[in-house]
């Protein structure tokens, strides 16, 4: 099983790692499905389980000049403020079953926020398999009814409650899952042994990176013209985030764009980071996804760059990412596989100074902002964004989490930047 530990809200179970139930609940229909790569059937759009709706297709609009094409219209959904499901033929999780996302449609909406699920990483068999406390969600693949109105992924965080009326609570909105073990952003096929020699060998499918183009295009013919578009997601969803934030804005539409990366920072390599970027560079090949960007986007020796090469190339764009300082959970992660001092003393000085590297580059570039808090019991300080903003405050300038959010969206105001000092008697 994956590293998790329980949390609550609201009577709704969520866990750090925030893996769903891996089957449907019994009595319910499977929605129909095609996996052929090679398929040019367009994405289905279902209801909820059991209830399927074609999509439209884009085609050629006859009588134009050889080589234009004409978009059709956006379909309109089935339904307002209910989590629809879509499946694109071709996209896959890591087990090579059907990857699914889900739309959530606003009448009248013009914005639109993307959420990506968090939920570990996988670099080895036993994590991909789910048989390691580091491993990745959905090892299984995604159930139908994963955004259940009374699941953990459709109350994960406020900025997805609509009934908690946060700044996010009018937007269009989309969830997309993850049981890619690659952060949303693999691109290999890969086998791994069993190191006890015992189990059958694994063939792991690391299609985070396709996953999110394919669900791209689909949601720019849905979503043609947007106002704000807001990225945003905890653990690896929220290094997805920041990883994909490129192909989010260069793919759709949009006027505005802001970026709450959650407990995923993508440090520089430079730090205590490296090994880990390595590993991770040859396991889910992630060359072939950099070889995609535009030229000046040099990332190979660096993964950290990746933070203001993004804020370069969108410079009107507010981009933020925050974790608590104590976090004990993607910090485990990033340094217990790699390095043979790994207490939990040893875990948060390599966070420190990680969090110094970043903090440091940061401070180069106007539209980044941080928020960092110190500690909080819940979640072993992992994920800010989830539950509530209770216990997210850095006390000593009077703000917490939903307050930055507010000043995030506020175009007026300078991004903002905030590091809680040291709270010795926390996390004892």
């Amino acid at each position: 099983m994956t590293f998790q530990r329980c949390i609550t809200v609201a009577c709704v179970g969520l866990l750090s790692g925030c893996t769903a139930p891996t089957s449907d609940e019994p009595g319910t229909e499977a929605a129909s499905t095609t996996t052929s790569a090679e398929s040019t059937t367009q994405p289905s759009l279902t209801t909820g389980v059991g209830e399927t709706t074609s999509s439209g297709s884009t085609t050629a609009d006859e009588g134009t000049d050889e080589g234009s094409t004409t978009q059709e219209p956006p379909e309109p959904p089935s339904a307002y403020e209910k989590w629809l499901k879509v499946e694109i033929p071709g996209t896959v999780c890591g087990n090579g079953s059907q990857y699914k996302f889900f739309v959530n449609y606003k009448e009248g909406a013009e914005d639109l926020l993307i959420m990506l699920e968090p939920g570990g990483a996988c670099w080895d068999y036993d994590g991909c398999s789910g048989k390691s406390d580091l491993g990745a969600a959905h090892p299984d693949g995604i159930p139908d009814d994963l955004m259940s109105e009374v699941g953990q992924n459709a109350n994960i965080s406020p900025l997805i409650r609509r009934k908690d009326g946060g700044p996010t609570s009018a937007f269009n909105m989309v969830f997309l899952p993850y049981c890619t073990g690659d952060v949303h952003t693999g691109n290999n096929v890969i086998v791994y042994k069993d190191p006890q020699g015992q189990a059958p060998d694994l063939e792991f499918h690391h299609n985070g990176h396709n996953n999110v183009v394919a669900a791209t295009t689909y949601l720019n013919k849905q979503f043609p013209q947007i106002d704000r578009l807001f990225v945003t997601g905890c653990s690896a969803g929220g290094a997805g985030s920041i990883i994909n934030y490129y192909f989010f804005r260069t793919g759709l539409t949009a006027d505005r764009g802001y970026l709450l990366d959650d407990s995923g920072p993508i440090f520089p390599s430079s730090g205590f980071s490296g090994p880990l970027h390595a590993m991770i560079r040859s396991s889910w090949n992630v060359d072939s996804i950099f070889n995609t960007l535009p030229p000046e986007f040099q990332i190979t020796d660096d993964f950290g760059a990746i933070n203001t090469l993004v804020a370069d190339s969108f410079p009107d764009d507010r981009l933020s990412t925050v974790f608590f300082q104590r976090d004990y959970n993607y910090s485990r992660y990033s340094y217990e596989n790699f390095y043979e001092a790994n207490t939990k003393d040893d875990i948060h000085m390599y966070w420190a100074a990680d969090t110094d590297l970043l903090v440091d580059l940061y401070q180069t570039r106007d539209n980044l902002g941080y928020y960092l808090p110190y500690w909080r019991e819940l979640n072993d300080s992992h994920c800010v964004s989830i539950a509530s903003y209770q216990k997210t405050d850095i006390e000593e300038q009077g703000i917490d989490l939903g307050d930055y959010i507010d000043e995030l969206f506020n175009d007026d105001v300078p991004v903002g930047r905030y590091r809680e000092s040291v709270q010795p008697d926390e996390d004892n």
